[in-house]
């Protein structure tokens, strides 16, 4: 995550906001860049895929 990027979220935030809502934002938007990274690298599963790991991992 770019300083940029927590500048802009901090920017979007309410006027007066708790430590924790911050660090929801920031944590939300990290994952978000991640996840994207992982599509742009095709680290993805397919519906199919995603559903027999859970089924796997229910038991």
């Amino acid at each position: 995550m770019t300083r940029e990027k927590v500048l802009e979220a901090v920017k979007n935030m309410p006027q007066e906001f708790s430590i924790d809502d911050l660090i929801d934002k920031l944590l939300l938007l990290n994952k978000i860049e991640i996840g994207l990274d992982q599509s742009k690298n095709g680290e993805t599963f397919t519906a199919k895929e995603a559903k027999k790991m859970i089924k796997e991992w229910s038991k």
